[in-house]
């Protein structure tokens, strides 16, 4: 479980989303953070019991940095109101697929899978779908998957309006080949990031997504 003062800093941090603030509440960001990086380390010590992948995984090398990029952003605001943490093997810079977990209330939320993966991953994950593409649907449509993951996160433009070059346009993994992004999320109401509840929740989610980690993962092995 995670205290509610560190879901009380994020609450105040929306509110108050500027470098004077911040400064002047620097021990409870630090607080805050330090809350979100045990827990994330609990999840990384129990959940490489089952993807050995993580075994060794620090939870410094998963989570990412509170401030913003806002060199090229229409938003200034200088800090992210959200702590997240992105569980793949060798840390979140490894370009991997993994494990996600993203704490913002009213908008937790547990991932899996690869974000905007660089053009060569992306040819060789398509090509394995295009191989194993039957697989693909066994694994995403499992009674005990769907249950926590409705299927393919479909938003903030990851898929293509036609099927990529190279493919045929009848081929019967078409509506996987048009992702650019593999995802599939699964949101958590407030009142569970409180609850000892958390945790397990949290490990028998990731332990679901496992096929599917594994499965993007398989091209790059």
């Amino acid at each position: 479980m995670l205290q509610s003062t560190t879901i009380r800093f994020l609450k105040d941090l929306k509110k108050n989303n500027n470098k004077n603030w911040f400064d002047t509440h620097r021990s409870a960001y630090d607080a805050a953070k330090r809350d979100y990086e045990v827990f994330v380390q609990r999840v990384i010590d129990e959940h490489s019991k089952k993807d050995r992948d993580l075994a060794g995984l620090e939870a410094r090398k998963c989570i990412f940095r509170i401030n913003r990029d806002v060199r090229f952003s229409k938003n200034k605001l200088p800090y992210k109101n959200h702590f997240a943490a992105s569980l793949d093997k060798g840390g979140r810079k490894s370009g991997l697929a993994g494990y996600y977990f993203h704490l913002e209330p009213g908008h937790h939320f547990l991932g899996a899978g690869i974000w905007q993966p660089d053009p060569d991953r992306l040819k060789l994950i398509r090509q394995e779908i295009d191989y194993s593409a039957d697989e693909l649907k066994k694994i995403l449509n499992a009674k005990r998957f769907r249950s926590i993951y409705p299927g393919l996160y479909t938003g903030e433009n990851v898929q293509l309006k036609n099927i990529p070059h190279g493919f045929e346009k009848d081929n019967p993994a078409g509506e996987y080949l048009k992702f650019k992004s593999w995802m599939v999320l699964s949101y958590l109401p407030d009142s569970l990031v409180s609850s000892p509840d958390l945790l397990p929740k949290t490990l028998a989610a990731f332990r679901e997504a496992m096929p599917f980690v594994k499965f993007l993962n398989r091209p790059f092995e």
